[in-house]
C-alpha cells in the first residue's frame, strides 16, 4: 500500500498468471464517503488483497462508492463482491450498453474465426480469456456518468474525461487543482495499452489516438495508471504511445508488402511482441487472442485511412496493400 497524496492510496491487487502482474486500485478516503477506483478480477487472490488493504485503511464499505474506468474484468470483475446496499457504482454509458446487449462470447469467437484464428484454438482461447474466467458474478446497479461530470470526495473534485480506445467507454478521472490524472488503461508507464478490435463497425485505434490528443491538453503533475508504477512524465509518455502506434502501422504495412494478401491472425504472427516465447506457436493462447485483436485494430485503421484493401476469401477476411 502506498499513500500518494493525503487520503489518496494505491492498493496493488495481484493478477495471477497475467503479464500485467497486478492492478492498481486507488482508494480516496474522507470523513463522509470513500471512493475506490477499479477493483481486480473476480477471484480469491484479488479479493483477499483488496480486503487486507481496506482493513489496513479502516475503510467502511457501507460508506464507500466505486468508480470503474472500463469494463475489462481486471478492473470491473470484483466490484459486485465489494458493494454494499448503500454503495454507488459510477460507470460509463458505452460500456454499460455493452453489458445490456451482451450475447456472450460467441460473436467474438465467430469474428476471430473470420479473421483467421484457427478453429481448433478458438475454444482454448475462450477458456483462457480472463473476462470469461474471472468476470463479475452479477452487475450491480450502475450510476452512469458522462464527460465533465464531477465526483467529490473530501477535498478532491474529480472530473470525468471520456477516453475511448482501450474500450468504447473508457473513462479517466482528472483533478485539476491537484493536477492528478487517474488513467485506468489509457496511459501506462512502460507497457502500451492493448487496443483490440472485435467487430466490424468500430475503429478503436483511431479513437485511442484521438483520446491521447484530447488528454494531452491537460495540465498533469502525476499519473495514476491502472497497472505498473505511478509516474510524472505524462506528456512525454503520450508522445511515446503515439509514436509506438505509428511504428506499428508501418510494421503492418511492411508485413503486408511481403505477400499479396494475409489475414489478421497471420499478420499478428509476424508482428514483434514483447513476450518471452520461442515462437508464435509457443505463445500462450490468451496472448495470441490479444495480439490478433490488436492486429485487427491496426489493419482496420489502415483500411479506413485508404492504405490497405480488405476482401474475403473462403469466408476469411484478408488484407493487402492498396498498391498491390
Amino acid at each position: 500500500m502506498e499513500e500518494i497524496r493525503p487520503n489518496l492510496f494505491r492498493l496493488p491487487i495481484p493478477l495471477p498468471d497475467s503479464p500485467l502482474k497486478y492492478l492498481n486500485a486507488y482508494v480516496i478516503k474522507s470523513d463522509d464517503r470513500n471512493l475506490i477506483v477499479d477493483t481486480g478480477l473476480n477471484r480469491r487472490a484479488c479479493l483477499e488483497a483488496m480486503q487486507a488493504g481496506l482493513e489496513a485503511l479502516n475503510i467502511d464499505l457501507a460508506r464507500t462508492d466505486f468508480f470503474i474506468t472500463h469494463l475489462h474484468a481486471d478492473h470491473f470483475g470484483l466490484v459486485a463482491r465489494l458493494v454494499s446496499d448503500t454503495s454507488r457504482v459510477y460507470f460509463n454509458r458505452p460500456d454499460a450498453e455493452l453489458i445490456e446487449s451482451w450475447e456472450g462470447f460467441e460473436p467474438m469467437i465467430a469474428f476471430a474465426g473470420e479473421n483467421g484464428f484457427p478453429e481448433k484454438e478458438l475454444r482454448a482461447a475462450l477458456d483462457a480469456h480472463p473476462g470469461h474466467k474471472f468476470g463479475s458474478d452479477w452487475v450491480p446497479e450502475l450510476k452512469l456518468l458522462k464527460e465533465g461530470e464531477t465526483i467529490s470526495i473530501g477535498t478532491y473534485r474529480f472530473q470525468c474525461i471520456e477516453t475511448p480506445g482501450h474500450t468504447l467507454g473508457h473513462t479517466c478521472l482528472y483533478e485539476p487543482s491537484e493536477k492528478i490524472f487517474i488513467a485506468g488503461d489509457h496511459v501506462l508507464i512502460d507497457i502500451t495499452p492493448n487496443i483490440q478490435c472485435w467487430e466490424n463497425t468500430q475503429n478503436p485505434l483511431k479513437n485511442y489516438m484521438e483520446s491521447l490528443d484530447k488528454v494531452s491538453r491537460l495540465d498533469v503533475d502525476i499519473v495514476l495508471p491502472g497497472h505498473r508504477r505511478v509516474f510524472t512524465h505524462f506528456h512525454q509518455r503520450i508522445r511515446e504511445l503515439k509514436q509506438h502506434h505509428q511504428t506499428r502501422l508501418e510494421e503492418v504495412e511492411h508485413i503486408l508488402g511481403n505477400e499479396a494478401s494475409q489475414n489478421a491472425f497471420t499478420v499478428a504472427s509476424r508482428m514483434k511482441w514483447d513476450i518471452k516465447s520461442e515462437s508464435w506457436d509457443a505463445f500462450p493462447i490468451a496472448q495470441k487472442w490479444f495480439a490478433t485483436g490488436e492486429a485487427i485494430a491496426h489493419l482496420r485503421f489502415l483500411e479506413r485511412e485508404g492504405r490497405v484493401d480488405q476482401d474475403i476469401e473462403a469466408g476469411v477476411v484478408i488484407f493487402s496493400l492498396k498498391n498491390n
